[in-house]
């Protein structure tokens, strides 16, 4: 699978949807990661770092977005709804209960969503919110 990492735009949002690390894992079993320039620099990555682990850089969001998955932190603002089409995984917090027009502009693009606030463990725990809890 071919795995897109944009940077954040929303305002105030440095984090990156993807460490270094993971992108060696991701690599290692057979898919490709594209990162675009600079998306690790306001989490202390440094683009060589995605370089040695495996990943390969791009210049643009749109090329970011052009890949099969999508890993975001943040919910897509408005101006990347323009990057969304049929088949898309999107894989990121979506928080859809007060953002309509997002929800809406998911599925009229037959986006496949899956948000990082929904997954859940066998033992009904939110393994991805329990970081977001802690202090």
């Amino acid at each position: 699978m071919r795995i897109g990492i944009p940077t954040e735009i929303k305002n105030n949002e440095n984090r990156v949807a993807m460490t270094p690390a993971g992108a060696v894992h991701l690599v290692q079993n057979g898919h490709e990661v594209f990162v675009q320039k600079g998306s690790g620099v306001g989490s202390g990555f440094t683009d060589e770092e995605y370089v040695q682990a495996g990943a390969k850089l791009v210049e643009t969001a749109e090329e970011a977005w052009n890949q099969d998955m999508v890993m975001k932190v943040k919910e897509p603002v408005e101006s990347e709804y323009g990057y969304f089409r049929e088949g898309l995984i999107l894989f990121t917090y979506l928080h859809l209960a007060p953002e309509p027009e997002l929800t809406k502009a998911l599925i009229d693009n037959k986006v496949v969503s899956i948000a990082y606030e929904t997954v859940q463990l066998d033992n009904r725990s939110l393994p991805l919110l329990a970081p977001m809890s802690e202090v």
